[in-house]
């Protein structure tokens, strides 16, 4: 019995690798992608980035400003995260089948999550472009749009993990709805909601760069700016300094996280 099921397991997982296999091959000829073109052309850019694209010691003096930039970003992708996550513990809280006052008012608060997240960051953006322009309120309110949709499902998943028994505990004892999302939904669920938080600042870092491309604004657009003017060794530096940047901002929330959780 055993061995049955582990050649079956065997067997869909081949089936599964032929039609990967079939929908990739189908893909490259329906692009006319050349794959052994594209595998020569990396020595190249290696060597392209490695005699072109690296900081030099008059780059170094642009690095104040660079730094300004980023931390607009920064500051402008931790408000966006944050503000976000309020809304979304709200619309979880009434979206959770765990905390819902009604079924029907559930549906409508995880519908609108579902819109707000299916749409991406990028999408968002330029969606924006048309009410505020190019400025970091654009940026501002991509981010917060994304990770509302994003948050909102995540937080919705948590409560209904976490809070099921103590609500239905409390509940049994009388308590009033405003007690029990008081007293056991949040303090409950809320250390997982902090690590989802932390993961939304750690991507919206990375998409802000994305999103200051289109809304000339924070790094994104510094490096965009730097970019196309030719001046590859100050875009390599911008580039140093948002790697940087992520892996600070990684080993932060690693630390919170191993401390809350």
């Amino acid at each position: 019995m055993q061995a049955d099921f582990f050649a079956r397991k065997r067997k869909n997982t081949l089936g599964f690798m032929l039609i990967l296999g079939l929908i990739t091959f189908g893909a490259i000829i329906i692009t006319e992608y050349n794959v052994i073109s594209g595998f020569e052309s990396f020595p190249r850019a290696i060597i392209w980035m490695l005699g072109n694209f690296h900081p030099t010691q008059e780059s170094l003096v642009r690095l104040p400003s660079i730094l300004n930039s980023l931390i607009e970003t920064l500051l402008v992708s931790i408000a966006a995260t944050t503000l976000g996550a309020v809304f979304a513990i709200l619309f979880a809280v009434l979206g959770s089948n765990t905390t819902r006052v009604n079924a029907f008012f559930g549906s409508i608060c995880r519908g609108i999550a579902t819109v707000f997240r299916n749409i991406d960051v990028a999408a968002w953006a330029m969606i924006l472009l048309f009410s505020f322009g190019q400025s970091s309120l654009t940026g501002y309110f991509a981010l917060f749009f994304a990770s509302f949709g994003f948050l909102t499902r995540s937080f919705v998943e948590t409560i209904d993990e976490v809070s099921g028994g103590s609500v239905e505990a409390l509940r049994a004892t009388g308590a009033s709805y405003f007690s029990i999302v008081a007293q056991s939904v949040i303090p409950s669920s809320l250390p997982q909601m902090i690590s989802w938080v932390l993961f939304i600042i750690e991507t919206n870092v990375r998409s802000a760069t994305l999103i200051g491309l289109l809304t000339g604004s924070g790094i994104g657009f510094t490096f965009n700016l730097y970019y196309k003017n030719l001046n590859y060794d100050i875009a390599a530096l911008v580039v140093i300094a948002i790697v940087v940047a992520i892996l600070l901002i990684e080993t932060v929330s690693n630390y919170v996280r191993r401390v809350i959780l």
